[in-house]
C-alpha cells in the first residue's frame, strides 16, 4: 500500500567528480564508497522522509557532470521542485562552473523551483573555496547555502530535508505553477485505503499509479 502523501522530484546536477552520487548514497543508504563510478547519464533513487503530519517521497534524480550529457540533464529539469547545485570545495574549477549550471536550472525550470547551493567535501583541508565564497555566490543568486561531506555524512541529510521542507512550504501556500505540481503527487485517505493510486495536483489528474 502507498504509504506517501506527496512526491518531490529532486534534481542534483554540478560538474563531474564533485560527488553527487556520493551525496545520494549518503543519503539513500548511509553509507560511501571511496571509490564510485562516474554517472553515465542519469540515475535515480528514491526516500520517504516525514514532514509535519505528511509523508513525503523524495525522488532524487543524479545527473552526469560531463559536458556530453548535458542536453541529456537539460531534459530532466522539466517537473523538478528542486535543485540541488553541487561544487567541491577543494577545486575551483568546480566553483567556476556554477553560472552555466545555475543558468541551466533558471532556463528549464519553474521560477519557483526551490534552488539549494552545496559546498561538498569539506572533509578535505585544503579548501579552495571559502565558504564566505559559496555563501556569497548563493546570496546573489538567491539560493540556499549548505556545505556538506558526503564521506562523514556531515550536513548530508540536512541538505535534502532542508530542501524538502521549502517545497513543502511552497506547496502549501500555492505558489508551485502546475508545471512543477503535475510531479507532486497527493493522495486521498481513500485512495490510501483501497490501492496503490495517487492523484496528481494541477493538471493530467487522471494520472495513476506506477511511477518509480
Amino acid at each position: 500500500m502507498t504509504d506517501y502523501s506527496y512526491i518531490f522530484k529532486y534534481i542534483v546536477v554540478g560538474a563531474m567528480g564533485v560527488g553527487k552520487s556520493s551525496l545520494l548514497t549518503r543519503f539513500i543508504e548511509d553509507k560511501f564508497y571511496p571509490e564510485i563510478s562516474h554517472t553515465i547519464g542519469v540515475e535515480f533513487a528514491t526516500k520517504i522522509v516525514d514532514i509535519l503530519k505528511d509523508r513525503v517521497k523524495l525522488q532524487v534524480w543524479d545527473t552526469a557532470g560531463q559536458e556530453r550529457f548535458r542536453a541529456v540533464t537539460r531534459s530532466y529539469y522539466r517537473g523538478a521542485s528542486a535543485v540541488l547545485l553541487v561544487f567541491d570545495t577543494s577545486r575551483r574549477g568546480t566553483y567556476n562552473q556554477l553560472e552555466t549550471w545555475l543558468n541551466d536550472a533558471k532556463n528549464y525550470t519553474d521560477q519557483n523551483v526551490v534552488m539549494f547551493l552545496i559546498g561538498n567535501k569539506t572533509d578535505i583541508s585544503d579548501r579552495q573555496v571559502s565558504y564566505e565564497e559559496g555563501q556569497d555566490f548563493a546570496k546573489e543568486n538567491n539560493l540556499e547555502y549548505i556545505e556538506t561531506s558526503a564521506k562523514t555524512g556531515d550536513n548530508v541529510e540536512d541538505a535534502f530535508l532542508q530542501a524538502a521542507n521549502h517545497v513543502y512550504r511552497l506547496v502549501k501556500e500555492g505558489k508551485l505553477t502546475r508545471n512543477v505540481s503535475v510531479n507532486i503527487k497527493r493522495i486521498s485517505k481513500k485512495q490510501m485505503k483501497s490501492n496503490n493510486n495517487y492523484k496528481v495536483v494541477g493538471e493530467n489528474s487522471s494520472n495513476k499509479g506506477g511511477c518509480c
